[in-house]
């Protein structure tokens, strides 16, 4: 599995909860979100693109930071 860190503009418990709902629709992730510096890391078999678009899915600014 690929680790990945993407940036989320998230700036409340209720920003991280949207994120946890969509990437536990998408499934097959292990994610640990890091409210306070806006970073959500995943580590998923789903490609880069995928899980972006499924961050983008919560309605806030989503970016691809790079591997872990």
């Amino acid at each position: 599995f690929q680790k990945h860190e993407f940036f989320v503009d998230m700036t409340c418990e209720g920003c991280s909860n949207a994120v946890t709902r969509v990437l536990q629709k998408l499934g097959g992730v292990n994610f640990d979100i890091d409210l306070p510096n806006k970073k959500v890391c995943i580590d998923s078999e789903h490609t880069v693109d995928t899980l972006l678009e499924t961050l983008k899915k919560t309605g806030k600014n989503a970016s691809y930071l790079g591997e872990k």
